[in-house]
C-alpha cells in the first residue's frame, strides 16, 4: 500500500496507536469515572464545555511556542502535558478542588497536543495519499481499541482508579517516543492571509465539534447509565465496537483516494443519522444500548476520513499550518462546549439523555452540506482539461 511509503506518517501512526492506547485504558473513563465519584451529569458536561473553552482562550498562545522549539517538539511536549490529568483523577469525591484541578489542568496538555497534532500529520503527509493515510491511522487506532478499554475496565475493577490512571499516563507520556525520529516542521513568523483560508476548515471542524459533543460525550455517560455504572460492561461495550470498525477506515479511505469522495460523504451521512437515531431510542435498554455503540465503530470509520481528508489538504495548502488548526480546533472547540452546554441545560431542565445525543444531527447535516460541495469542487478541478 502506497500510504505506508511515508516515514513521517508511519510515525505519527504509530504514535497515535500507542495513544490510542493510553486513551482507550484511560481517557474514555475520564467522563464515568466522574459521574461514578459523584459529580451529577449535567457538571460532568459542564466540565466539559470549561475544557473546551479553557483550549479556546489558550490556543492562540501554541504558535509563540512552536516558532522557538518547532512543531514537532510542540507536539512531544504537549503528548507528555497529556498524562498530567490522569494522576488528579483517582482524587476527585464528587464536585471538589481536585474536580477543578482537572477541569483547569486538562486544557493545557490537550491544547498543545491536539493543535500540533493536526499541523504536524497535515504537514507531512501526502494530498494524493491522504484519504488513505488517514484510513490507515483510524484502522490501527481501532485495532488497539479492542484491546485498551478491556485493559482499564480490568484495571478499574481489579486494582482501582490508581492503577488503572496512573498506567494510562505512563503509556500516554511513551507516545512522545516514535515522534522523536520525525522530521521537524518550521512555523514561519508571518502568513499572510492565513486566517482567511482558515475559515472553511475551521466552520467544517466546528460541525464535527457540534457532533461530537451529542455522539461523543452524552452518550458515554447515557452508555454507562444503560449498562448500570459496570465499568466491566462499559468497557466490553467499548472494546466491541473497535472490533466492529477495525477494517472500514481502510476502506473508506482508499476510496476518497480514487476520487469517490461525495459518495464517501453520503455513506458517512448515513450511517451517523441511523446510529444517532439507534442511540437515542436504546437509551434505557443494556441490550440496545450495546449493539448502538457496536454500530458507532462504523461511523468513526467512514466520519473521521471524509472530514479529515479535506480539513488536512486545506491545511496543508495554507500559508501556515499550524496557524491554520489554530482557527480549525478553535471551531471545533465552541462546537463541541456549546453542544455539551445545552445538552447539560436539557438534562437539568428533564429531558432524557436522548434529547442531547440527537443534538448531533444538526452537527452532521451541516457537515454533509459542506463536504458535499468542497468534494463537488474537488470533482470539477479533476474534470477539467
Amino acid at each position: 500500500m502506497s500510504f505506508f511509503r511515508n516515514d513521517a506518517i508511519n510515525r505519527v501512526n504509530l504514535h497515535s496507536a500507542i495513544q490510542a492506547l493510553a486513551a482507550g485504558a484511560g481517557g474514555v473513563f475520564i467522563l464515568v469515572f466522574m459521574l461514578r465519584a459523584g459529580v451529577p451529569a449535567p457538571l460532568v458536561l459542564c466540565s466539559m464545555t470549561a475544557m473546551t473553552g479553557g483550549r479556546f482562550l489558550l490556543r492562540p498562545f501554541v504558535p509563540r511556542l512552536a516558532r522557538r522549539i518547532g512543531l514537532r517538539q510542540t507536539l512531544v511536549l504537549g503528548t507528555v502535558l497529556e498524562a498530567a490529568v490522569f494522576p488528579l483523577l483517582p482524587l476527585v469525591k464528587g464536585v471538589d478542588a481536585m474536580f477543578l484541578a482537572v477541569v483547569l489542568i486538562s486544557p493545557i496538555g490537550s491544547v498543545l497536543y491536539w493543535t500540533c497534532y493536526h499541523a504536524y500529520f497535515a504537514s507531512v503527509g501526502d494530498a494524493e495519499q491522504r484519504g488513505g493515510q488517514i484510513g490507515a491511522r483510524e484502522a490501527i487506532n481501532a485495532i488497539v481499541g479492542i484491546v485498551a478499554p478491556l485493559l482499564g475496565a480490568w484495571g478499574l475493577a481489579a486494582g482501582g482508579p490508581w492503577l488503572t490512571f496512573l498506567g494510562a499516563g505512563v503509556i500516554q507520556i511513551l507516545a512522545a517516543f516514535p515522534l522523536l525520529g520525525a522530521p521537524e516542521v518550521a512555523v514561519p513568523h508571518d502568513a499572510p492571509g492565513g486566517v482567511r483560508s482558515a475559515m472553511r476548515g475551521a466552520a467544517l471542524m466546528a460541525c464535527d465539534g457540534l457532533f461530537a459533543g451529542g455522539y461523543y460525550y452524552v452518550w458515554q455517560i447515557a452508555l454507562f447509565i444503560t449498562l448500570g455504572e459496570s465499568y466491566a460492561a462499559y468497557g466490553g461495550a467499548v472494546a466491541l465496537a473497535a472490533l466492529v470498525g477495525a477494517a472500514t477506515s481502510l476502506w473508506i479511505g482508499r476510496h476518497i483516494d480514487a476520487g469517490r469522495g461525495r459518495s464517501a460523504v453520503v455513506i458517512a451521512l448515513v450511517v451517523a443519522v441511523g446510529v444517532l437515531v439507534l442511540r437515542a431510542f436504546s437509551i434505557g435498554s443494556p441490550w440496545l444500548a450495546v449493539a448502538a455503540n457496536a454500530m458507532g465503530a462504523l461511523v468513526v470509520a467512514v466520519w473521521i476520513p471524509a472530514l479529515m481528508t479535506p480539513v488536512y489538504n486545506l491545511a496543508k495548502e495554507s500559508p501556515c499550518p499550524l496557524r491554520f488548526s489554530v482557527a480549525t480546533e478553535g471551531g471545533w472547540d465552541l462546537g463541541c462546549g456549546g453542544a455539551c452546554l445545552v445538552g447539560a441545560g436539557m438534562i437539568w431542565a428533564g429531558y432524557t439523555l436522548a434529547a442531547p445525543v440527537l443534538l448531533s444531527l444538526a452537527g452532521a447535516l451541516t457537515a454533509f452540506a459542506l463536504l458535499w460541495r468542497r468534494y463537488g469542487s474537488q470533482s470539477r478541478a479533476l474534470a477539467s482539461p
